[in-house]
This record gives C-alpha cells, structure tokens and sequence, in this order.
C-alpha cells in the first residue's frame, strides 16, 4: 500500500510523527511537505501548493499515485481535494490531529504565543479550515482521547455562531468517522546504546517540552526556586524547542537556578537522549496538552515523571501510576518533587517501571495499527 502524508507545517512533533510512521510503517510512506514557518499562511494557501506540486511529481513520474492520502491539521484539506478532483476523484483520504485552532489555549498576554498578532483572540477562520478538512475527508485521527473528546464536545458552541445554516446537523457524521491513533515514540533510537543513570551525582530534573506560554513554565520553575530556597540538592537541565520570542519566565529562571543548570537551550537528538538517561525527574506544569511525546520520551527512558491529573496524561498510564505521579496542585507538585529528589533511588525505581508501562506507545508496537486502520480506507 502507497500512503502519502501531507504536512504542511512540517516540523516539530509533525515531523517527529510522520517520520516514525514512515520509518516502521510496512507500507511505502511518502511525504510531501512545506517548512514549519508562517503557520497562518500554511492554512490559508498551503494546500494550494502541496496540491500543485502533487500533480507534477505524479504527471513527471516522481511519485506513483497513493493509496491513501494522510493530511495533517495544518492543511487545508478540502482545497487540496478539490484541486486535485480531476485527476483522482476517489482517492480515500483521512486527517490526523496534532492539534486544533478550537481549543488551543488562549495566553494571558495578547502580546505572547502564537496568536499575538490577532490581540490574543482566536482567529475563528482557522476553526473552520479544521472543520472543514473534517468533512471533506473519509475518516479523522485524533492523537489522544482528551483530544477527540475536548474538540468535539467544543464544536456545537463554534458551531452555533454562524448566523443561519450553522450545520450541527454534521455532528454526528463527524463523530461518527472520529477514530483515535495515539503517537509513537522511537524507542529503538531512545533505547540505543543506553547509559545507565547517574548515580554520584545530585538528581537531574529535565524541561524538554516546547518554551510557550501553554507548557506553563512559570509553576515548574517556582516550583524549582521554592525548593533550590530550602536547599534540597539538585541539577536541572532545559532543553525542548525554543522559538525567537520566549516566556520571560525562562530568563528569570536562569537568573535564579544558575548554579545548577548544567544544559540550556534546544539540544540536538545526541544530546537530549543523553540528558533523559541521565535524568531522575521530569515535570509538566502544562495548561495545554493534546498528547505529551515529550513526557512519554522521558518516561521511556526511565525518568520519574510528575504530570497534572487532567489534559490527556490520565489516559496514557495505568492506574497503578496515579499516587505517585499525578498531582491536583502547585502545592501537591512541590511535595511530589521534594519526595523524588530526597529518595532518587525510589524515583528511580518509578522511573523504571514507567518505561516498562509506556513501551506500547514504541512506534514497533503501534505502526502495525496505523497499518490496519490505513488498510480498511484504501
């Protein structure tokens, strides 16, 4: 089976995504991609793009007709169905998910995140270019539960605004060809070549989520200051992907933690596997999460992660987990974090047993899936 993937900000977990699948897929996968820039611009005129250039690398002979074509949440994939209709009117396509222009949180400052440009209010066009794609395709792919879930349960309100025609009538098809795939994670990359934890040195604790205002940097490092005050040993290493504007928390941070930072900054793929062997503890403090790659990563490589009891995190560990790795409040993250750095042989040993529980999201173990699904679409 040919599966084309169609990104069209491709960069990030997009990329991350579509590269796993393409690496473990039994199918021939193939992309066809535009670079992670100007993401607004992406949903407006990308697929206008992407479905030119499909058109000339099937007429030249540089791509064979797929099967299946696989568009991701930053296309606009009605635009691109339709361009293409003359050449391949039943081409079967579906949507994955990473994210959506819906419930994506708003920040507090119209003057940060990705949104700062519109004043810090939502763009409602871009909710109906998801849309939109919904009902275009045959079939929709969630990353997470919370995610189908959160975008579903939103969309009536969205949908009620329009002024006549408002179409709820779509709901339950929509519903109806809703499926969820989770992500994969390269474990036989993590796993390569894998140091043993550190043992004679203060506990490492690693940020290797994105530097946004919706990974709520601000409680994790109060939450560090708060215990650097009471002078519990530790090392911290920041690593995750940084863009030109970054939360200010980040540099008071590195004001006050300075003396313990031993990484910071984005940290190519040697180097972050090195720093999650070496790591005892990770924490997310987000506001917002469709799915967590970045925490099952760490988990993966056997570090004692601290993750809030809400967004999709309930859903990807067994219930075994709960007491020792979710919290309901800053003050319930400080302790948890206390506990870890003063028993790291403990945490450790939570660490290992984590990896143990999240090697199903092993991209070994879940491209079969994908492959399956894909297979009852062509």
């Amino acid at each position: 089976m040919r599966i084309l993937i169609v990104s069209g900000y491709h960069g990030g977990s997009h990329r991350a995504w579509a590269d796993g699948y393409k690496k473990y897929s039994k199918h021939q996968v193939n992309l066809l991609t535009l670079p992670a820039r100007f993401w607004k611009w992406r949903m407006h005129g990308g697929a206008v793009t992407l479905a030119r250039r499909f058109l000339e690398r099937i007429r030249t002979g540089d791509l064979r007709m797929p099967d299946l074509l696989l568009f991701t949440d930053m296309v606009d994939a009605s635009t691109f169905l339709a361009l293409i209709r003359r050449q391949c009117p039943t081409l079967p396509a579906a949507l994955y998910m990473h994210e959506n222009q819906l419930t994506y949180p708003l920040p507090e400052s119209p003057e940060g995140g990705p949104m700062r440009r519109q004043k810090g209010e939502r763009d409602l066009h871009y909710v109906f270019v998801n849309f939109a794609s919904m009902l275009a395709v045959d079939r929709v792919y969630f990353n997470s539960r919370h995610h189908r879930d959160d975008f579903l349960e939103t969309l009536p309100s969205y949908l009620r605004h329009f002024p006549e025609f408002n179409e709820l009538g779509q709901m339950p098809g929509l519903e109806d060809k809703s499926r969820v795939l989770y992500v994969g994670i390269d474990g036989e990359y993590l796993g390569r070549l894998r140091p043993e934890k550190f043992e004679d040195v203060s506990p490492l604790i690693v940020w290797n989520q994105r530097w946004e205002f919706d990974k709520n940097p601000k409680q994790f490092f109060d939450a560090l200051i708060t215990l650097a005050r009471e002078g519990i040993a530790f090392k911290l290493a920041v690593c995750g992907e940084r863009f030109s504007r970054q939360p200010p928390e980040f540099v008071a941070a590195k004001a006050a933690l300075d003396d313990r930072i031993i990484h910071w900054g984005y940290a190519n793929r040697v180097t972050y596997r090195r720093l999650l062997w070496r790591s005892t503890i990770t924490a997310s403090t987000a506001l917002h999460e469709f799915f967590g790659i970045s925490m099952l990563e760490a988990m993966y490589c056997q570090t004692h992660a601290l993750l809030p009891n809400r967004l999709s995190y309930p859903e990807l560990l067994p219930k075994e987990f709960y007491n020792n790795c979710f919290y309901d409040s800053p003050d319930q993250l400080v302790a948890k974090l206390r506990w870890a750095l003063l028993n790291p042989e403990l945490a450790q040993h939570i660490g290992k047993a984590l990896s143990r529980a999240v090697s199903k999201f092993d991209w070994r173990t879940v491209a079969p899936g994908y492959d399956g699904e894909f297979e009852g679409l062509a």
